[in-house]
């Protein structure tokens, strides 16, 4: 796990159609290599595309790629916005 960015957040806090960059993993060796292995990745951008209602799952998008994502999942990856970032 790599120290949280100054103005970081979850991506399961974003808001859909933001985008935001990983700044760490905050997962257990399974959840971590899961997680990886579909391109959540430090560094990597993610756009949340929608959220389900009801706290159900997450549609991100990560590079050309989408997924879904538990909401408890999305809580462990933590991001900073695109706009905190190019605000840096």
């Amino acid at each position: 796990m790599r120290p949280s960015a100054p103005f970081s957040t979850l991506l399961s806090s974003l808001h859909a159609g933001q985008s935001a960059v990983i700044s760490g993993l905050d997962a257990q060796s399974e959840l971590y290599l899961r997680l990886t292995a579909m391109g959540l990745r430090i560094g990597k951008q993610v756009q949340l595309l929608r959220s389900a209602a009801f706290s159900g799952p997450l549609h991100v998008r990560v590079g050309t790629t989408d997924i879904m994502l538990r909401k408890s999942e999305a809580a462990r990856v933590q991001v900073v916005p695109v706009d905190s970032v190019a605000g840096a």
